[in-house]
């Protein structure tokens, strides 16, 4: 794989993302996510998702959108939704290791998963869409919603307010800072021994049974919210 690398030891399954830049999610990218995913499941008992050095994610790779036609466009924002989702109802606990800025699809991917944890350092965290033009559609909502207090809820899925890492730590968006000197993996791995010890029928089951409605009640809107309309 070209831009995702997977390691798992000792149950733990680490995902790097890692296309030497900003790590743009395209049809590479989520064709070797889901790939990585199917690796991990049923073989871990923790699933870290992080990225490179500086850079958790920069979202959607709007270079690629700009040259694909309607049915293609609409394709491929269906595989994005359907891979963070995914993510959402993954059956083992996911933890976004959150290793510098992430941005629109990025700081959905953090979201999507169930811990987020943070880097400190000069990063940008934000949801943007709404600056650029871009509609949320309803699972966007769903998962930002999930994620973020009610209190920020408004400033950050319809204001489109920049974070400092610091900041989504202090507003709760982020479970924990880490220190940019440190290892944020054997940081996470050190803090979450109880999870990695969770029993893992359980906690799929009643993950699916928290989740699944919602994840449902989106996926049936996400037709209607396809960038381009059929005729």
């Amino acid at each position: 794989m070209e831009k995702i690398k997977l390691q798992i030891n000792d149950g733990i399954a680490v995902m790097e993302m890692d296309d030497g830049k900003a790590n743009a999610m395209n049809s590479v990218f989520f064709k070797e996510f889901n790939e990585a995913l199917d690796q991990v499941e049923n073989k871990a008992k923790l699933l870290i998702i992080m990225g490179r050095k500086s850079f958790f994610s920069g979202g959607l790779d709007l270079k690629y959108m700009s040259v694909l036609q309607p049915k293609e466009l609409n394709d491929f924002t269906e595989t994005f939704a359907k891979t963070l989702l995914r993510v959402n109802l993954f059956p083992i606990p996911t933890i976004a290791a959150c290793t510098g800025h992430a941005i629109a699809g990025g700081a959905m991917l953090t979201f999507a998963c169930d811990l987020r944890y943070i880097v400190d350092g000069q990063y940008r965290f934000n949801v943007n869409e709404t600056k650029i033009g871009i509609v949320l559609p309803s699972w966007m909502l769903m998962l930002g919603s999930n994620a973020i207090p009610i209190t920020w809820r408004a400033e950050s899925l319809l204001h489109a307010k920049v974070y400092t890492p610091k900041e989504t730590f202090e507003k709760g968006i982020t479970h924990a800072l880490i220190p940019e000197d440190a290892d944020i993996i054997s940081s996470i791995v050190e803090t979450t021994k109880d999870i990695q010890n969770l029993n893992l029928l359980a906690y799929a089951d009643s993950k699916k049974r928290l989740r699944e409605k919602e994840v449902n009640e989106v996926l049936k809107l996400l037709k209607d919210e396809l960038p381009c309309k059929e005729n």
